[in-house]
């Protein structure tokens, strides 16, 4: 039984979604918060699989839940709830060690396949707010004279990272190691080397240091 916890401010997404949850047979919604601190409080008493979390929240908002519950409960999963609005929230969002997102108005069917997905370790990204990432990560940025080669201001219009890469670039740019981000993202380590050196080659290092800043600049965390 997939057991988890929904935290929202608004009653009526916090019933509507335990109402759709608690019709599924392998599902069991253990428990509902109003914010990030209350989600937080009650993670400690129920250990729910998964964390269906909103953003904006009184109290304590759903980035700075997601920051918590990784320090204080590493094994809970987190899908964080979001509008399109709230994209700027993603890169943060990941960083924190949320495995996901779900747009607000997702269909009944996808919603239940994401969750269950996300359980399993898979990265949940829409294709519509993996394109906004796609194109803010691709951007060129008003630090452009600091990339690390001239290959890589050659190739800057021409970056494309996989959801994967993306999720890794952003564990990368919080400071986290390999052994880190294999843990947060349900990955070996010998798959995250694999991922990053595909990172390093497609912007022209082999030195993280440089990498990193460079990829700092670009993702404007």
């Amino acid at each position: 039984m997939l057991k988890i916890l929904i935290a929202d401010d608004q009653a009526l997404m916090r019933d509507g979604l335990q109402t759709i949850l608690q019709l599924e047979h392998d599902i069991e919604v253990i428990a509902t918060a109003e914010n990030g601190e209350e989600a937080c409080r009650l993670v400690a008493i129920h250990d729910p699989d998964l964390v269906l979390m909103d953003i904006r929240m009184p109290v304590m908002n759903g980035i700075e839940a997601v920051k918590k519950l990784r320090d204080e409960s590493p094994h809970t999963k987190v899908l964080v709830l979001t509008t399109f609005d709230e994209d700027e929230y993603i890169i943060e969002a990941l960083a924190s060690g949320a495995v996901g997102f779900l747009l607000k108005d997702i269909p009944t069917e996808k919603l239940l396949q994401a969750i269950r997905d996300a359980s399993q370790g898979e990265l949940m990204l829409p294709s519509s707010i993996a394109v906004k990432l796609a194109a803010k990560l691709a951007s060129p940025s008003p630090a452009a004279g600091k990339f690390p080669s001239s290959r890589s201001r050659e190739r800057t219009m021409d970056l494309k990272f996989t959801n994967r890469e993306m999720s890794i670039i952003a564990l990368m740019v919080e400071g986290r190691t390999n052994k880190e981000i294999a843990q947060l993202l349900f990955m070996s380590e010998g798959t995250v080397k694999n991922y990053i050196s595909s990172i390093y080659d497609k912007i022209g290092t082999n030195d993280r240091t440089q990498a990193v800043i460079w990829l700092k600049d670009m993702t404007i965390i």
